[in-house]
């Protein structure tokens, strides 16, 4: 995703100097965010296991804490982050090419085609959590509501994120009781609740050998069972509404002109707070309830409504945590502290992958064989050293290249001829070589 503002007279990267801070900070941040939930979820084995065995792990009370600070303040809260950044980068790129005065069209899906290739290779190859495949299937979305009104984005906006939520678990849930009956729903709702266990249960399996082919190949067999599912059409449909949503905020120049917009900027911290709190809370506490069995969702009929509330609970503090930067990058002490993660945002795709791969090695079989093993506090202490060793990597790469090899690849790949990667040599005063 390119941040910069309109200059060139031709196609090509982004410079250094055209990109706005602050979208490198957030994206440093979001990429933080997706690990913590990454690692969390899917690199620990938390999803796969069978219910009794994860609850176990979370059982001590410091680590039921830990898991709902995950819940309340992480999960799905950086997801909606990076997909919201990845429609203001579409903006700004648009822009861009306006300036220009050429059509954004071309370039762009030479963009996508690419992420798309690398997103395949990420998802076949190494895990079948892959968000960047996803990413560039919808960013062909993008191309079609560049030049529709704000209307008609904020109608889809609401589709997306309420409509949709509200609309198709009902369906799913009151759909088969009104044309099976309740005893015939429920027998299938076990059924298919066991075959995804099942599937669960042997791709965990698999990680857990020390053959890294039995666990690539498990990987790959998962995604027949991830794919074609109705869950994965409701998460992209989700995630195209973040993407609009940066799209909206890119075309007002909320983020490229902060002060401007500074009072907006604090009745989205207020309100994105309410919204965080109770959204994000109602299904902590649902979620609490289901484990302390006092709540048996198949015959709570209310819990349709709870994904359309968690779902304005995401959107909510995740655009606290935007306004909540967007404030305090304006402060110097703040901007010089948050910059430390503007190498990170810089080399997102890179990091992404680096990620998955430092993940596999820690989990797999055969590698470390954690996965299964960790309770939730150690998994994100572990995530938190990782990532923690990313940030001066990311600074020292960049301090010696103009990008990441993920992203000279993509750029140099996009544009048809091999980038520039190394940064110049400049002699300082006392004529020794300094790199800039």
């Amino acid at each position: 995703m390119s941040d910069s503002v309109p200059s060139a007279s031709s196609a090509r990267p982004v410079d250094g100097s055209e990109r706005l801070p602050l979208l490198d900070v957030l994206r440093g941040f979001a990429l933080w965010g997706v690990f913590v939930s990454n690692s969390f979820a899917w690199f620990s084995g938390r999803v796969l296991m069978p219910r009794e065995q994860s609850q176990a792990l979370a059982a001590p009370p410091f680590e039921a804490a830990v898991t709902a600070l995950y819940h309340f303040f992480v999960n799905q809260k950086f997801v909606t982050l990076f997909g919201f950044l990845f429609g203001l980068g579409f903006s700004i790129q648009l822009k861009r090419a306006e300036g220009r005065g050429a059509s954004v069209v071309p370039v762009y899906s030479r963009r996508l085609l690419v992420l798309l290739g690398i997103g395949v290779g990420h998802l076949a190859a190494l895990w079948a959590g892959d968000v960047l495949s996803t990413y560039a299937l919808l960013g062909f979305a993008l191309l079609f509501f560049r030049d529709r009104s704000d209307r008609t984005l904020w109608v889809w906006v609401g589709l997306s994120v309420v409509v949709v939520p509200l609309v198709v678990p009902a369906l799913l849930h009151f759909g088969p009781i009104l044309l099976h009956g309740a005893q015939a729903a429920a027998d299938a709702a076990k059924a298919t609740e066991a075959m995804e266990a099942q599937a669960r249960g042997q791709l965990l399996v698999g990680l857990q050998s020390d053959s890294l082919w039995t666990t690539q190949a498990a990987n790959a067999h998962f995604l027949q069972y991830m794919l074609p599912t109705l869950k994965r059409v409701l998460w992209m449909i989700f995630i195209l509404g973040r993407f609009l949503l940066g799209l909206l905020a890119g075309r007002h120049l909320l983020l490229q002109d902060v002060e401007r917009h500074r009072a907006w900027h604090r009745k989205l911290l207020g309100w994105g707070l309410v919204l965080g709190v109770l959204g994000n809370g109602a299904g902590v506490v649902v979620q609490h309830l289901r484990l302390a069995g006092l709540l048996d969702p198949s015959k709570a009929h209310w819990m349709f409504t709870l994904s359309a509330i968690q779902e304005l609970g995401y959107l909510g503090l995740a655009a606290f945590y935007v306004a909540a930067f967007a404030l305090l990058f304006q402060k110097e002490r703040w901007r010089r502290w948050l910059g430390v993660l503007a190498p990170v945002g810089r080399m997102a795709l890179t990091n992404y992958l680096m990620q998955t791969v430092v993940s596999l090695c820690l989990y797999d079989g055969w590698g470390l064989g954690l996965v299964g093993k960790l309770p939730p506090s150690r998994c994100v202490a572990l995530t938190m050293v990782v990532f923690v060793l990313q940030v001066p990597f990311s600074q020292w790469w960049l301090s010696r290249f103009r990008f990441g090899p993920a992203e000279w690849l993509w750029r140099s790949l996009t544009y048809g001829q091999r980038q520039p990667m190394r940064l110049a040599l400049k002699l300082s005063p006392a004529g020794v070589p300094d790199v800039r």
